[in-house]
């Protein structure tokens, strides 16, 4: 790779010519290699480095600094020569003694080139003294001073900055800062490699991990190239491949990301991750001219199978480091080791092989190992001479493997015997054995779906389910999800329900329905390891109905007997009510748990209770309606008239339907009747507002009691969006007497609407001024859109079909959320003049699927015709607000 140099630069173009013009010109050069030559990225991010050392060799002879005795060091990914278009220029200006006033106007005047010449510097000035002070006191200058690289000055102070370390800190004190900081770091992006919007440089599996091997190793073994430490045993050639596999990936990533953004960007967000994706080579393949996302998600999945590589050489080198090197050397270090049998004891509370062929002579120790752990608690890992061994002979996991009947079984027992499943999982999926005993799963791993709903990767998806349903057994977790922990801890057999979990999603990415493949796929897994027909048939149908309650609890009105009866015919028995109950609690907490409120919690612990009840009725005893109704009349009564008469009860009821008592509990219906009871003016909207149940402390339920006029949902909607309030759920009754009784479940985005009087004043008072004007259409409030919601071109789905039961038009939307949507519907429903009887609002991520139950105003359905071009309006309407969405800047 020829460029041009500085001074041949500078020497064609003469007085015209600024380094700043060089380095542009460079860069230029530099893109041309990698994008159209084809230069690897490494040639290129060295070559910048020299390029800038060139520049700053000028500046420093050019403000007068060539004959000082300070030195010019560079320091951080400067110090190791890794520069990206725009990475900070981190130096460091070193002197044996204290300087004078000479060398400080000259240090100013360097320092002002470098801003004036558009490098954005990171500057320390520093004596022999105060570099050991400051090393001492922060572990972040020590490491910075480890990285540092002479670029001019004496030979002699080259060495100096490295062996202030040496001074200032032990190998012990120093591991373990270093690691005290990943511990950090680690916990600033949830401890996982599978985050939606990775960091590439600091998030676990990045680029800071490969640092920090070569910062520990560096420390220790004095040497300046990760490659050096090959030699010396530290680092095998296969371990050193992958970790320069993935420099050179990531190194990528940031080259495109900073040409992006034009900043020194080290996060693959949304705003960036299909065009960088397209730089790969991922193509973005359009179906039926809609596109999808499948390019994205390869890149992204070859990042998380990176990553994830990265991150198990970070563990299995720095323990390696720290039981080969620190422990010997600590003086008050004794090894305690215990025999497991021949092939294995316990050394300080970690497992090891006890020799390192052990392996290679007996494949089922690779099970056994992790059986071990299972059932002895008092082990806490795995010894890293071990665990390099480990990660070796998975490799030979093959067929053959997978077909011997005493590693089958060694399989089955890890999942019944183990009591941290989800820790024995991860520690097999992460050291490459769970991907290659269950093909299935590896090729779900590191697989990502481009929506805002799954946060994480499948396979970290799955492990986080496993670990939800462990969880339900500690009485930490008892208290925050009593109903299911209950169901969770009298289940006949865990190890169901955990195959289940491992299985539900193992089909994602393949084409067809992911719960029938998921399903037939456990159904060959358990044939292979021999378990009985019963338990087979239970897994297979709680993966292939794994979404049952959440689409019932979410998309159906379960206050109406009959969707709940028939519910109840689908699952037959509590035993598959209990445990597909379990498994959507932990499914739903494990995907996202931002969805999980006690709003969604009381949804599903409603449907299970309601289908228990029915179950141990009988399913095939017929629902009785009028005794329902007579039921919840009979208890609201009980408690109405020790404040009113019997008689101003009834009048009030005589002018609602039999369905409004059919389908409202008798809580509900005497908290609504008393407050109508109290209400003296008829003229004037009655609103209150109560937490919705004991159960869903975070949902407000309000009340609206007011005259019958056009435009109520829409008006209330736009007005609750205004005060920051999210509709769950809304059911809209008008009476014989033209009054409109009208409850919605809202979430309070701040959290404060139940504790705040003035906020509640607020918003009564701002909902009783619009309901008292609801002839012009709402005020919608303008809201700044996420940035997130930019990123996804969602297809808008309009289904509209007659209720038979109802005789109701039922209006499923399917769209891109956005602020303001429900309102926009709303209106839109007011302008078609249609009566809303009640809404079913879900937001899933980036998405919303809602249903409406409608008629006209006369009560009557719309005709085939209407209901048609209504459709066709309504989707129009989507499609405009999406582009809106879609093409707004940030």
């Amino acid at each position: 790779m020829n460029t041009t140099s500085l001074s041949d630069y500078l020497a064609n173009h003469q007085a015209n010519a600024s380094i700043q013009q060089w380095h542009q010109h460079i860069e230029q050069q530099f893109d041309h290699y990698y994008f159209e030559n084809g230069t690897s990225i490494r040639h290129i991010v060295l070559a910048r480095s020299h390029a800038i050392d060139e520049s700053l060799r000028l500046l420093w002879q050019q403000a007068g600094l060539e004959s000082s005795e300070i030195c010019l060091f560079a320091v951080g990914g400067y110090g190791r020569q890794e520069m990206l278009p725009y990475s900070d220029v981190d130096i460091m200006l070193f002197s044996e003694h204290e300087l004078n006033t000479s060398q400080e106007h000259s240090i100013s005047k360097f320092i002002a080139s470098l801003w004036d010449t558009g490098f954005k510097p990171g500057v320390s000035v520093r004596t022999a003294q105060s570099c050991i002070e400051q090393a001492k006191q922060d572990i972040t200058i020590a490491t910075s001073l480890i990285e540092s690289r002479l670029i001019v000055g004496d030979e002699r102070f080259s060495r100096w900055p490295k062996q202030m370390v040496s001074q200032t800190w032990t190998d012990r004190a120093f591991f373990d800062a270093k690691m005290t900081e990943q511990k950090k770091r680690y916990s600033q992006h949830n401890y996982t490699e599978s985050n939606l919007e990775p960091d590439i440089k600091n998030a676990p599996g990045g680029l800071r991990d490969m640092n920090q091997i070569a910062w520990v190793a560096k420390r220790h073994f004095r040497v300046n190239r990760i490659y050096d430490l090959v030699h010396l045993g530290f680092i095998s050639e296969f371990e050193l491949k992958i970790l320069e596999e993935a420099e050179t990936f990531y190194w990528e990533i940031r080259h495109y990301l900073h040409r992006l953004t034009k900043r020194d960007e080290n996060r693959l967000l949304f705003d960036y991750q299909k065009e960088i994706s397209s730089k790969f080579g991922h193509i973005h393949l359009k179906e039926q001219e809609q596109p999808t996302n499948h390019g994205v998600e390869q890149f992204m999945r070859r990042y998380y199978r990176k990553a994830q590589q990265v991150a198990t050489l970070n563990e299995v080198l720095l323990a390696f480091f720290n039981q080969s090197v620190i422990e010997p050397r600590s003086k008050d270090y004794i090894k305690q080791v215990t025999v497991l049998n021949e092939r294995f004891t316990i050394t300080d509370h970690k497992i090891a092989v006890q020799h390192h062929r052990v392996f290679s002579e007996n494949p089922s120790a690779i099970l056994e190992i992790f059986h071990l752990i299972a059932i002895h608690p008092e082990i806490k890992g795995i010894r890293a001479r071990t665990l390099r061994l480990l990660v070796l002979a998975a490799k030979n996991i093959d067929e053959h493997f997978r077909q011997q009947p005493e590693h089958q079984a060694l399989f089955l027992k890890i999942i019944q015997s183990s009591t941290r499943l989800y820790e024995t999982l991860s520690h097999m999926r992460r050291y490459g054995i769970l991907g290659k005993y269950l093909p299935a799963f590896g090729q779900i791993m590191g697989l990502m779906q481009y929506d805002l709903f799954h946060i994480y990767t499948v396979d970290q998806h799955t492990l986080f389910l496993i670990r939800n349903l462990e969880r339900f057994k500690e009485p930490e977790f008892a208290k925050d999800f009593p109903v299911v922990s209950s169901v969770y801890q009298r289940l006949k057999k865990r190890d169901v329900i955990m195959i289940a979990a491992l299985f539900h999603d193992i089909a994602k990415g393949r084409n067809g329905d992911h719960c029938i493949l998921g399903a037939e796929d456990a159904r060959q897994f358990c044939k292979m390891h021999r378990i009985s027909d019963e338990d087979t048939h239970l897994i297979a149908w709680l993966i292939e109905n794994h979404l049952l309650i959440s689409l019932t609890a979410q998309k159906k009105d379960i206050s109406d007997p009959d969707v709940i009866q028939e519910f109840a015919s689908k699952l037959k028995d509590m035993d598959h009510l209990d445990y597909l109950y379990t498994l959507t609690v932990a499914d739903i907490n494990a995907t996202n748990p931002k969805l999980w409120n006690t709003w969604r919690a009381s949804l599903m612990r409603q449907l299970y209770t309601q289908t228990r009840e029915v179950i141990r009725k009988g399913i095939d005893r017929p629902v009785d309606y009028q005794m329902l109704i007579e039921d919840t009349k009979f208890y609201a009564s009980e408690r109405l008239v020790q404040d009113f008469s019997l008689q101003r009860v009834e009048a009030v009821w005589q002018a609602l339907g039999d369905e409004y008592f059919l389908k409202e509990s008798v809580d509900d219906v005497t908290w609504c009747t008393h407050a109508i009871l109290e209400h003296n003016q008829d003229t004037q909207p009655l609103i209150k507002l109560r937490a919705q149940r004991k159960t869903a402390q975070d949902a407000v339920q309000i009340f609206i009691y007011t005259q019958d006029k056009p435009n109520l949902f829409a008006t209330t909607v736009a007005v609750l969006d205004r005060m920051n309030l999210d509709v769950q759920d809304a059911r809209i009754i008008t009476s014989k007497t033209d009054f409109s009784l009208d409850t919605y479940i809202v979430l309070d985005r701040f959290g404060t609407l139940l504790t705040d009087p003035e906020r509640q004043k607020t918003v009564i008072q701002a909902l009783s001024n619009a309901l008292s004007h609801v002839d012009e259409y709402p005020n919608l409030m303008q809201r700044r859109i996420p940035r997130q919601l930019r990123h996804f071109n969602i297809e808008n789905i309009v289904n509209i079909k007659i209720d038979d039961v109802l005789k109701q038009h039922e209006i499923e939307i399917s769209t891109l959320d956005h602020p303001g949507l429900l309102a926009k519907i709303g209106g839109l429903f007011m302008m078609q003049g249609l009566d809303i009887h009640s809404a079913k609002i879900a937001t899933l991520g980036e998405k919303v699927e809602d249903i409406f139950y409608v008629t006209k105003k006369n009560g009557m359905l719309m005709s085939d015709e209407e209901s048609t071009h209504f459709a066709f309006q309504l989707k129009s309407a989507l499609d405009e607000a999406s582009n809106q969405v879609t093409n707004s800047t940030p």
